[in-house]
């Protein structure tokens, strides 16, 4: 990064816009993130030729922008669906760096350590599933509006027991725990492992995931650096008039957290 680009990193608050390579087809992948916000994480915590680990590869934006920036980098699938397609991505929108190597891998997460040797990756980069807070009909009004093809759908990954997407946020986040635990020993001393989550409202009460994911990656020997907002407001659509005119609640649609945590030495 350029002194430049550092210091704008630096800001709190990062706002990113979708480009011709994203995936933004509910239909393909419920859950997406923009490339470029792959990039700044990447190119922040990592250095060319460093591996990046992403844990739910999902799509495979992760492995995307590391070829684009000469990462090397492996992600994790339940779905073989989904390893197919971020396998996909990677020959149709990567970099021109031709040392440097990029794969999915149709795995549990929860073993990562028998493919990897300790101390060898630089970033964990990941956005994993949010619970069971996806596993329902979707019931937006801001989806009544226009024919979008979203309404009463479940916008989840899968129904397999072994997917975090099925768990209530207590078992979710022990899972996530166990799974981190197991990781921590791959990342290099002061290697960052970047977590993006939204909080939820689920029957009018906030579900604060990020605050449970803090506590347990910190149980769990991880330290936590940053907390970074994405500002979502210029990606997103027509937004409902939720609680008017005397329930005030914040649209997690709106925004989400980057939890920037390391290993500590």
């Amino acid at each position: 990064m350029t002194a430049k680009q550092w210091i704008r990193s630096q800001l709190g608050v990062w706002q990113f816009s979708f480009e011709k390579g994203d995936i933004r087809d509910k239909t393909v992948h419920p859950a997406t993130f923009p490339l470029q916000l792959c990039r700044r994480v990447i190119e922040l915590f990592t250095h060319t030729g460093e591996l990046v680990l992403d844990p739910f590869v999902g799509s495979g934006s992760t492995l995307v922008a590391a070829s684009q920036t000469g990462r090397n980098a492996v992600g994790f699938d339940l779905k073989q669906e989904y390893v197919d397609l971020a396998n996909r991505r990677v020959k149709e929108n990567g970099g021109l760096f031709g040392n440097a190597q990029q794969l999915a891998v149709q795995d549990d997460s929860r073993n990562i350590a028998t493919h990897l040797e300790q101390s060898t990756v630089g970033l964990i980069w990941t956005s994993p599933p949010y619970a069971n807070l996806l596993n329902r009909k979707r019931q937006n009004k801001s989806r009544r509006n226009r024919d979008n093809g979203q309404l009463g759908k479940v916008e989840q990954y899968s129904q397999d027991e072994r997917d975090l997407g099925t768990m209530e946020l207590n078992r979710y986040t022990e899972e996530m725990g166990v799974i981190f635990a197991r990781l921590l020993p791959l990342l290099r001393p002061k290697g960052h492992c970047v977590i993006n989550v939204p909080d939820m409202w689920w029957e009018n009460q906030r579900i604060t995931i990020h605050v449970s994911l803090i506590e347990e990656l910190r149980r769990r020997g991880y330290e936590l650096r940053n907390i970074i907002i994405w500002d979502r407001t210029n990606i997103v659509n027509n937004i409902g008039i939720f609680g008017w005119p005397s329930n005030y609640i914040t649209m997690g649609v709106t925004f989400e957290y980057l939890l920037d945590f390391w290993r500590p030495e």
